[in-house]
């Protein structure tokens, strides 16, 4: 009966051991029977939530896992090494050269082509991180020869460790005394306007007041001003239509006369002609008249004899003149 016991107690082991190997094998990074090349990842700094078994990933595609994670300390320089064997399974590993069939995983070469690793943070929840490889031709390969006796995959740092490094090296101290001085000057700028806010606007408020009574003036001025324009504008009107009557009005006498000046015209023209005619040398009107002035002539001198003849005595004009 106690040998029965511990037979079941036995096959219960195993059957749990059996069950642990198949569910790792399932469902972890543990793979007994399938090929496997190992290759190291050497990081100086912190590998914090990286442990044996986390998943190693080409672009986020799982081809592996961490194997084994050691410390190598280098007294001479003071430097600490932190070493990380992975495992890759030949697989899935498909980032061989491009080649014949049987071309293998070649770190060195695959490393010449620009092959890295990074740690990546796999869950910020958990904190958990993996490493991740990918081509990064122009990033610096940086080997360690002698820390590890695998091929080693050059590590740089990931986006991630960068900002946080970038971070490390701002000045936090003079940033939180700047911060606190800011804080201080906006508490003094704070009471200040707690003090002059009050006073200041009591002031706005009365040249508010101030400035809706000028507006109120500007207002009526600006509707009186509309008035008497309207007003003007309407005289003017009636003044342009009264004009525009008269001109019409006067456009017919100024017709008519410049009719008649132009019949006077001719007629001065005519008269002109005539008179041309009658001052010609040739004329026979013009011989009249000469003769007729020199007949008048005569006649005026002889008037003028009679009349000194009766200034001088004038009772001629009673007995005449003696023959």
């Amino acid at each position: 009966m106690t040998l029965d016991r511990n037979t079941m107690v036995g096959a219960f082991v195993l059957g749990g051991i059996g069950l642990a190997i198949a569910a790792a094998v399932m469902f972890g990074n543990f793979h007994p029977f399938s090929p496997a090349i190992r290759a190291a990842v050497v990081f100086q700094g912190s590998i914090g939530g990286l442990a044996v078994g986390s998943p190693v990933t080409f672009r986020g595609v799982p081809i592996g896992a961490v194997e084994s994670i050691s410390i190598e300390y280098n007294p001479s320089t003071n430097t600490a090494y932190i070493p990380v064997i992975v495992r890759l399974d030949a697989t899935r590993t498909l980032i061989t050269p491009v080649g014949p069939e049987d071309a293998t995983f070649d770190v060195a070469l695959l490393v010449k082509r620009g092959l890295r690793a990074e740690l990546q943070v796999q869950s910020f929840v958990t904190g958990q991180s993996q490493v991740d490889l990918d081509f990064a031709p122009s990033s610096r390969a940086d080997l360690h020869p002698g820390v590890t006796s695998v091929p080693e995959i050059p590590a740089r740092q990931s986006a991630f460790q960068r900002a946080r490094d970038q971070l490390s090296q701002l000045p936090l101290r003079d940033l939180a005394d700047n911060a606190v001085d800011t804080l201080q000057s906006l508490k003094s700028l704070s009471n200040k306007l707690n003090q002059e806010l009050p006073s200041l606007i009591d002031t706005l408020k009365a040249t508010s007041d101030k400035s809706s009574v000028t507006l109120e003036t500007v207002t009526d001025a600006v509707k009186s001003l509309q008035q008497r324009l309207d007003t003007t504008l309407q005289a003017i009107t009636t003044v342009a239509n009264t004009g525009t009557e008269q001109l019409q009005g006067r456009g017919t006498d100024l017709h008519t006369l410049l009719a008649n000046a132009s019949q006077a015209t001719t007629q001065v023209r005519e008269l002109l002609t005539q008179l041309q005619g009658v001052t010609s040398s040739r004329a026979s009107t013009r011989t009249n008249v000469e003769a007729t002035a020199r007949d008048l002539a005569a006649a005026a001198a002889s008037l003028r004899g009679f009349a000194g003849d009766i200034e001088r005595n004038p009772q001629l004009l009673l007995t005449g003149r003696k023959q």
